[in-house]
């Protein structure tokens, strides 16, 4: 596989920019929002119309069902309620980066892609820099949501195996038809689960709504397209690292519409993390080019 130029790397710095202020977005809306209404709604817009003037991909109905159940049901099922339950937009920013270790472990046994001693160096470094931050968060209550979070970011890594098989040009078509998949087994679940939270709807914010709305456009439809796009073109080591830097910016985002602060652990942290991706993607491409 080619080694990532620098448009791409631009590319997958915006994707993890933008995701990190998905998490305040959707702060914001599981505020007003049940979590699964939330979530069945934010698929339903990333649908439709487009559904209807982009064909179905190549890929096989199979792989569009098990990406559509993997990440779009399971994957932010478990995202929604942890923020629901308590989980702060910035530790819950840094939890689901545990996606990273999975999809690289997982690459590796399922395409036997090889981790150099530099990369496994660098998720050493970037996991010590998690663990930092995570322990410099007051998490007593929010037990629940930080073991729905490991969970959503292991269907993540889950869900990156099955998007490597699909090939780049049609990741746009793939995540409006998998789009397709969530909502009514999401409006069901919600409407068994959260329908005595429904009658507060009629207060929606405008804040909400447009969280509503960035998060299905921008978080899930123009992310996850360029994401699978990259995780297509390029081994998962090489793409994977760039999400750690999700946290990063979903900090700094909450630091400024929450007043989340940071104190000498949580720099340390943010350090090692950046440090930690660094190091990957400068490992994975000295080891590219001497292939």
């Amino acid at each position: 596989r080619p080694l990532m130029g620098v448009r791409d790397a631009c590319l997958a710095v915006l994707v993890a920019l933008a995701w990190g202020i998905s998490f305040v977005a959707i702060k914001v809306g599981v505020d007003v929002f049940p979590p699964l209404l939330f979530s069945a709604l934010r698929f339903t817009l990333v649908a439709f119309p487009l559904v209807l003037f982009l064909p179905a991909p190549k890929c096989g109905i199979g792989t569009i069902l098990t990406i559509g159940v993997v990440l779009g049901i399971v994957k932010f099922s478990f995202f929604f309620i942890a923020i629901h339950v308590g989980l702060s937009a910035g530790l819950a920013s840094i939890l689901l980066q545990a996606q990273v270790f999975f999809t690289i472990i997982f690459a590796a046994f399922v395409f036997g892609e090889h981790i150099s001693l530099r990369q496994a160096i660098a998720i050493v470094v970037a996991a010590l820099g998690i663990a930092l931050v995570t322990l410099a968060v007051d998490i007593e209550g929010s037990r629940l949501g930080l073991w729905l979070i490991l969970l959503a970011a292991f269907s993540w890594g889950v869900s990156n195996m099955f998007m490597r098989k699909v090939d780049s040009a049609e990741m746009l078509n793939l995540f409006v038809w998998i789009s397709l998949i969530p909502p009514v087994p999401l409006f069901v679940m919600s409407y068994t689960f959260e329908r005595a939270a429904w009658p507060q709807l009629t207060d929606l914010t405008m804040e909400a709504v447009f969280s509503l709305v960035y998060v299905s456009i921008v978080g899930t439809l123009l992310g996850f397209a360029a994401w699978g796009q990259l995780l297509a073109k390029y081994k998962a080591a090489v793409v994977a690292p760039f999400a750690l830097l999700i946290p990063v910016s979903g900090m700094f985002a909450s630091a400024l519409l929450f007043g989340e602060t940071f104190e000498g652990q949580k720099v340390l942290g943010t350090v090692l993390i950046l440090a930690g991706l660094c190091l990957s993607v400068l490992s994975a491409g000295k080891g590219q080019q001497t292939q």
